[in-house]
């Protein structure tokens, strides 16, 4: 748990620090319509260079940020497998009982496998070079024109800012609590599925109990400051569209084009 470095922010001052929020984050979403054009190797390699190349540029350690990976690894595998092992399309490889493995449903795990990891990398980028608060004001930024809707946009922001800040804090009550549990003679690494997935729920009990304790002692201390959301609201930090956000959105369109052109 302590691994999980998704939703934490490393001060820097490289070119995706400086990016503006909302060009990072319709960089996300045109990433993420890309990934579904990666459906050969070539493609699936290319982006993977290409996130290499961003976390270069971030001056992030490469190490420090593929440690991210360990926390989903178990997630994103067993979500690969249910499509290996439930596809029945293509010429068979491998047969046990019920279970089959044909060479096309190798191949789409394969796909599906690598879109998780890739989504995750990038992801885990965007929120490692970007201030929470900052992110929560892109959001509300580019959901502005649905406000003539009656959207709550601002309340959306807040939320989103709220939930990546805490999820760090999350996982460090998720650590506290094992090793308290652990001093009591409980352990989570032994046994069966059956007895690992029991010695859990001495976990979410107190890990829930303390999040809505959180939760309402934050609520108590934004009412006590009048906290106030809306138009009248004012920022300190002003978001600036500059030449090198042009320049991001120029580059992953470039890249979309890119991987159309090498798709099968």
């Amino acid at each position: 748990m302590d691994s999980l470095i998704l939703g934490r922010y490393v001060p820097g001052n490289s070119i995706l620090h400086r990016l503006d929020p909302r060009s990072k984050l319709l960089s996300m979403v045109l990433f993420v319509f890309i990934i579904f054009w990666a459906n050969n190797l070539t493609t699936n390699g290319l982006l993977l260079l290409f996130i290499v190349g961003l976390v270069k540029l971030s001056r992030i350690s490469l190490k420090f940020f593929i440690s991210s990976l360990k926390s989903v690894i178990f997630l994103v595998a067993f979500t690969s497998l249910f499509q290996l092992f439930f596809t029945t399309v293509g010429n068979s490889i491998f047969e046990w009982g019920i279970v089959r493995v044909t060479d096309y449903g190798l191949s789409q795990a394969g796909i599906v496998f690598s879109r998780f990891i890739l989504i995750v990398l990038f992801s885990t980028l965007l929120t490692l070079t970007t201030m929470p608060l900052s992110l929560a004001d892109a959001v509300e930024s580019l959901l502005s024109p649905l406000k003539v809707l009656k959207v709550p946009v601002h309340e959306i922001g807040l939320m989103l800012s709220m939930s990546l800040r805490f999820v760090p804090t999350l996982m460090d009550d998720t650590v506290r609590i094992m090793n308290a549990q652990r001093a009591r003679g409980i352990e989570f690494n032994e046994g069966n599925i059956v007895k690992k997935i029991r010695a859990i729920i001495p976990i979410l009990i107190p890990l829930f109990a303390s999040s809505f304790k959180r939760a309402d002692n934050l609520a108590i201390a934004m009412e006590a400051r009048g906290y106030q959301g809306g138009e009248n609201r004012t920022r300190y930090r002003q978001l600036q569209w500059y030449w090198r956000d042009w320049l991001a959105m120029i580059v992953m369109v470039l890249l979309a084009f890119l991987l159309y052109w090498l798709k099968n």
